[in-house]
């Protein structure tokens, strides 16, 4: 089976032979249903082959259809003209970038219809390209347009030049309204709703569906297209991993299912790394690996976000709909750029919960933001992990301490920062790394246990103070009672206590009893 990897072109798609997960039901519902429309999904997430396919759909290609759900669905198979504008692939970092990327598409369009350029201003020239293109065809014009958003996200901690872009792009963008009669079809695309109501202040019937149950999947893979187009592809996985089927499906639901863009619905699988794992039969973080979140990590430095909230933060809808406060709350841009997920909707308030989507991007998202609250450190985070599982695992509680504190020791205490904060997120990072085996800030009747650690014959309650001793951690320990929920229980129970210096950043002492 060949997987189209990093192939956003359906034609090629189509003519090479590549597997494809038919979403054109969903294409047609769009096109018969409305008029303009905008869809927010994280990066590689196959926004930019849907908007190819829309374009090879409303070119009237009809044989590159064959075999899928648009061959019945569509009887007429007009061709319009399509005006593509994909704004990805450029690093906007001054105006000029923005003005020549949108000159060379009108540049490109005015040639193809016969346009004497006689205005320099975007808006204007764009408006006489749609008004040609119909009056070439005697059709209404299709205007597909990928990334939208790209230049203000790129440019969301320079104001200046965002807002340039912005003003920009809000002009271009208008003429969709000023020529609505001579368009057939709008359709947007972005990672981020950011300055929706400022970028498309004239447009405003454009229908969101970021959040719409019917087209939660439009993009990803769904359960059902899993068993329906892979089955063969897990199969071969399976047997080069020594695992059965049912174990595979596991696996694969474990590390990249778990995506919801609407509060009902199933989940979706990130189709960059199942169509990776599938070609290169090994299990791995492929969406993560090809773009690092260090501007975000940044944002959250910035801000006074608690990021021992990440994994069970609560939002109303319209938080979740524009990340123009950024900098006063960075979790909007996590959920839209595919690092948080919806994870339960709490109806009599009308809140969602958030958290991790899938182990690749928890794991990945956790190991990467280590090195900026443990600065100085020289082995991954996985790494560290790895021994400490292993001490929990054979019940030695003291050697798991000796390595929390010899990280502490090595970290480079100079760095300027609130050196609480930082060893609290540290510890949080690392026992949220641990997974199955650590809760934070266990509710008990008397109080939250800062740790609580459990595998199958061990039972570990830590306590953190910080410039305070050892001794006054376990002392609270048991005078709040955290270990009576656990006086049945058959495993051997450890109550640790920790001292964290903030005046040199280091564990000052630990003891287990």
């Amino acid at each position: 089976m060949l997987y189209p990897i990093g192939i956003q072109n359906f034609e090629d798609l189509r003519n090479g032979g590549y597997v494809y997960v038919d979403k054109t039901d969903k294409i047609y519902s769009l096109a018969s249903s409305g008029k303009y429309y905008f869809l927010s999904r994280p990066r590689r997430f196959g926004k930019s082959l849907l908007v190819s396919t829309m374009e090879a759909y409303f070119q009237g290609k009809r044989e590159l259809f064959r075999g899928l759900a648009m061959e019945t669905l569509e009887k007429e198979w007009k061709e319009y003209p399509v005006l593509h504008l994909d704004l990805s692939g450029a690093s906007y970092t001054s105006r000029e970038v923005l003005d020549s990327k949108l000159a060379n598409a009108l540049d490109i369009w005015e040639r193809l219809y016969d346009i004497q350029k006689r205005y320099s201003a975007a808006s204007v020239r764009f408006a006489n390209v749609i008004d040609a293109a119909c009056e070439a065809t005697g059709q209404q014009t299709v205007i597909l347009i990928d990334e939208y958003d790209k230049p203000i996200i790129d440019n969301l901690d320079d104001p200046e030049l965002q807002e340039y872009y912005r003003s920009a792009l809000q002009g271009f963008y208008s003429v969709l309204k000023s020529k609505d009669g001579q368009i057939r079809f709008g359709f947007l695309t972005g990672v981020t709703k950011i300055g929706k109501m400022s970028v498309f202040s004239g447009l405003n019937n454009l229908n969101d569906i970021s959040m719409e149950s019917g087209y939660a999947d439009i993009c990803g893979i769904s359960e059902d297209d899993l068993h329906k187009y892979f089955t063969g592809s897990v199969s071969e996985l399976a047997e080069a991993n020594g695992m059965s089927e049912g174990q595979c499906y596991d696996r694969l639901a474990e590390m990249y299912d778990g995506y919801h863009f609407c509060r009902k619905g199933d989940g979706v699988y990130n189709p960059f790394s199942l169509l990776n794992t599938f070609k290169k039969r090994e299990f791995n973080e492929y969406w993560f690996e090809t773009g690092t979140p260090s501007f975000l990590v940044k944002i959250m430095q910035r801000t006074s976000y608690d990021i021992t909230h990440l994994t069970d933060e609560e939002v109303d809808s319209s938080l979740l709909s524009t990340v123009n406060t950024v900098f006063e709350n960075p979790i909007p841009l996590l959920y839209q750029s595919g690092y948080l997920t919806i994870t339960g909707y709490d109806p009599e308030f009308a809140l969602y919960r958030l958290g991790f989507p899938n182990r690749e991007v928890k794991t990945g998202f956790l190991n990467f933001i280590f090195q900026y609250y443990v600065p100085g450190e020289t082995t991954s985070g996985m790494t560290l992990i790895s021994k400490m599982a292993r001490a929990l695992r054979g019940g030695k509680p003291e050697e798991m301490m000796k390595l929390l504190e010899a990280l502490f020791a090595r970290a480079n205490y100079q760095i300027q920062g609130n050196a609480e904060k930082d060893f609290q997120y540290a510890m949080y990072i690392i026992f949220e790394l641990l997974g199955e085996y650590v809760q934070t800030e266990k509710q008990t009747s008397n109080g939250r246990i800062d740790i609580l650690l459990q595998t199958k014959d061990y039972v570990y309650i830590m306590e953190l103070k910080v410039d305070g001793s050892a001794d006054e951690a376990l002392k609270q320990i048991e005078e709040k009672g955290y270990d009576r929920p656990f006086s049945a229980d058959p495993r051997r129970l450890f109550r640790i206590g920790v001292s964290f210096s903030s005046a040199n950043r280091r564990i000052d002492e630990w003891k287990v009893i």
